[in-house]
């Protein structure tokens, strides 16, 4: 595919830069390749254990030092924190060297109490796992491990020079996946692709558009309206429709590209009723289902197979309405997959890429749904269903409440270990807005946010008032008034 070349903005550029000093290099670009030092090297053993963790000196082989730390078991008490000190401020990369009691486990890592990444490993000999570009001031720090899914041997920390990052991160594929796209598709991705590492986008799910209490809330407060409206498509599918569902998604999403916005949809998709076992509203929820899509989708259940597409013709109807309309969709379907708690992504990786591809298929060739643009938000590699299916990376992130930090460590993992392509890269869900001078240090440039409904943003009230449990007032109006964050006011007339 041909790329389109664009220059990295002034405030790139002296990211780049900066990282590049941080790292022991000079203010112009290094002439010698990039060689990594480690700047401290911690081990486990000597570090603070709280809960269950503890010392373990024997049971396992290949550890440095005198032993490692055990002992991730429960959560929010069992965590191992690291007093660390660096001598100059900077990018560094993060390698808790560890090892898994058995099969894939992520953990928790925060930096001074403030949520840095996931770690995860999934061999039982000890390895690398590598947080990259975390900023460190100079001086002491705690950075801390907790359990997420626990049952690791931790062995110790590195610390680690980041390499600057390479400015054709942000040189995107400007293609979409479906050669046959509508005209106003096309337009409105040429123009993501040329913000793109420059322009953050503003989002905020509402499931009452644009006189939802979410966005009249960041109106109230900021003077803005976010420039991507966020929509479900839940209430379409027919298990809701049958019991007694209306869905109005479609004409919010209409209404909101009348007015100047880009909208974007998910699908908590509730099973076919054969599959239900409990309330059948949460039926996304894999407690509350039977269905086994691994048997769907390699020919054990064809009854259950034919189910699932008559869901997506469901939905393909009325995504055809928006067609109709000329309303681009940024369109992110079976969401999340990697964390198992959806149905879609409880049977494991291979039966969620046939599923994605089977609704790519259906609703494109099929349906000659031209007017989306398909948004991946599986969030592990091994669940990418490939570059042709693609054209937005979206990442789901919820670090914890009045979380600011730019989740650098999530963006790279995104941008480099998913696509054989550069891709544009989304934080398609969030529960904290992150501050845009951070992003912009540590090159983070998500080219959006789009935070989630009701306490994330409003309080549960009839009175349309702030809620700060997530994001405070003061970090909501910086966002939204920050240069290179975009509004609806801001975005071109498309028409």
């Amino acid at each position: 595919m041909n790329k389109r070349k664009k220059a990295i903005s002034l405030g790139l550029a002296a990211v780049l830069a900066f990282g590049s000093m941080a790292c022991g290099g000079e203010e112009n670009a290094p002439k010698e390749p990039f060689v990594p030092q480690i700047v401290g090297a911690y081990e486990a053993e000597d570090a603070v254990h709280a809960g269950n963790v503890k010392v373990v000196t024997s049971g396992k082989t290949g550890y440095s030092g005198t032993g490692y730390a055990e002992g991730f078991i429960d959560d929010g008490t069992d965590t191992c924190t690291f007093k660390v000190e660096v001598a100059q401020e900077g990018f560094y990369d993060l390698n808790f060297v560890s090892a898994s009691s058995g099969g894939n486990k992520d953990n928790f890592v925060s930096v001074d109490g403030e949520s840095a990444g996931i770690i995860s490993v999934s061999t039982k000999e000890f390895s690398d796992s590598v947080l990259h570009r975390i900023y460190l001031p100079a001086g002491a720090h705690d950075i801390t491990v907790s359990k997420s899914w626990g049952w690791i041997q931790l062995d110790r920390l590195d610390i680690i020079t980041s390499e600057p990052i390479d400015p054709a991160i942000y040189e995107v594929t400007c293609e979409l996946s479906n050669e046959n796209a509508s005209e106003n598709a096309k337009k409105v991705y040429a123009y993501l692709c040329e913000i793109y590492g420059e322009k953050i986008l503003s989002g905020q799910y509402c499931d009452d558009g644009i006189y939802g209490k979410e966005i009249q809330v960041i109106k109230k407060v900021t003077g803005k309206v976010p420039a991507v409206l966020g929509l479900d498509l839940m209430n379409y599918s027919p298990t809701n429709v049958k019991n007694g569902t209306t869905g109005k998604s479609i004409e919010h999403a209409k209404f909101y590209w009348e007015n100047g916005g880009i909208v974007t949809f998910c699908w908590h998709w509730t099973v076919p009723e054969k599959y239900l076992t409990g309330t059948w509203y949460s039926s996304f929820y894999k407690e509350h289902t039977n269905i086994n899509l691994s048997k769907i989708m390699n020919g054990e259940d064809a009854e259950g197979y034919d189910l699932l597409m008559k869901d997506i013709d469901a939905i393909a109807k009325e995504l055809k309405v928006l067609q109709e309309a000329d309303v681009p969709v940024l369109f992110r379907p079976l969401h999340e997959a990697s964390g198992g708690w959806f149905w879609w992504g409880a049977s494991g990786a291979e039966a969620y890429k046939k599923l994605y591809i089977a609704m790519y298929d259906k609703l494109t060739n099929e349906y000659g749904l031209n007017n989306l643009i398909w948004v991946w938000n599986g969030q592990d590699a091994e669940w990418y269903p490939g570059d042709e299916y693609v054209d937005i990376i979206g990442e789901d992130l919820y670090p914890g409440e009045k979380v600011y930090s730019s989740q650098a460590a999530s963006y790279l993992n995104a941008a480099t270990n998913y696509s054989g392509e550069t891709k544009l890269v989304y934080m398609t869900e969030n529960g904290c807005v992150f501050d845009p001078e951070l992003a912009k240090r540590d090159g983070a440039m998500w080219g959006m946010w789009c935070t989630w409904v009701g306490e994330f943003v409003a309080k549960d009230t009839t009175i349309y008032a702030l809620s700060e449990t997530y994001t405070e007032e003061h970090m909501l109006i910086k966002a939204y008034s920050d240069e290179d964050v975009l509004t609806l006011d801001e975005l071109p007339d498309w028409k």
